[in-house]
């Protein structure tokens, strides 16, 4: 049962026709509420605010990251409201979840030390993309994009040595992202009351643009896209191919405010209307079988 919400005095109310109920300031183990079921119409504008969680630890493996993510927000002096989404970046799941490589376990193969070579790379970091890789896109001038086991176009299969243990250690995306964010829904739902949609997302480059930027690799209890094909734009000509990435404008959102700096592994965006409901990451990934660039 949800832990009942402290008798302080609430925060002035404001109706919320997306959520349609009342967003004041319940505990962050509040009552049950439910989520939102039908989005704002694409017309109606609306004001976003982005608040950072800042965590004051390291993750483990084995540690619970909705918990965690939970006392952080008290302390920081929020709490969770119907209608918050929760950006969380990969590499606590990873982390929580023990997806973490000793280096020296990795025998690179001569292949992959003389291309680092040439490249002044990590040969075993090469060597763990390609093992972690369902294929490899490109390889050239020191970069190596693959695609990963989930179906993800990315620099060195998303393997990460930053923000670990000073180069010791690797870490590897988590084994099934969505299936990570649909565990955190779930557990923030029975503590809270409140059905938050989560987004778990990593940074990536993008073809003919220079910088990383977020994109969303798991996702529970949020539609990734926004199809407004159909609905006439203000000069009254139909939208004919307007499908929108939700879940990526929403990872880029949190970008700006969490990142490996500044200890905000997690953010919750409030006041965005969104369309709740069971999604896969799988949704956002354009078969091959449509992709001009590949």
């Amino acid at each position: 049962m949800p832990r009942k919400q402290s008798k302080k005095p609430a925060a002035k109310r404001r109706k919320n026709a997306a959520h349609g109920v009342s967003r004041g300031s319940a505990s962050h183990r509040g009552l049950a509420l439910a989520g939102r079921k039908k989005p704002i119409p694409p017309s109606r504008s609306c004001e976003i605010r982005l608040i950072p969680i800042i965590v004051d630890k390291e993750f483990h493996s084995g540690d619970d990251v909705a918990e965690t993510l939970l006392e952080a927000l008290q302390s920081n002096g929020h709490q969770l409201q119907p209608g918050d989404i929760l950006v969380i970046k990969h590499k606590i799941i990873s982390k929580a979840e023990g997806q973490l490589i000793d280096l020296a376990t990795i025998i690179p193969s001569a292949e992959s030390v003389t291309w680092s070579k040439q490249y002044d790379l990590d040969p075993r970091v090469i060597e763990l993309a390609l093992r972690e890789s369902r294929s490899v896109i490109r390889r050239m001038n020191g970069v190596l994009i693959t695609e990963t086991r989930h179906g993800f176009l990315c620099a060195n299969s998303g393997i990460d040595v930053s923000n670990v243990d000073g180069g010791r250690h690797a870490l590897l995306l988590p084994e099934d992202p969505d299936r990570s964010a649909q565990q955190i829904h779930r557990k923030l739902q029975k503590e809270t009351g409140i059905a938050v949609p989560v987004i778990i997302t990593d940074s990536f480059g993008r073809p003919w643009r220079e910088g990383l930027t977020e994109c969303a690799i798991g996702i529970a209890g949020i539609k990734p896209l926004r199809d407004d094909r159909g609905q006439t734009d203000p000069h009254g000509y139909k939208l004919k191919a307007s499908v929108e990435a939700i879940a990526d404008e929403l990872a880029c959102a949190a970008g700006l405010v969490c990142g490996k700096l500044n200890r905000a592994p997690a953010c919750i965006v409030r006041g965005f209307p969104y369309e709740s409901g069971k999604a896969r990451i799988l949704e956002l990934l354009r078969p091959a079988s449509a992709d001009l660039f590949r």
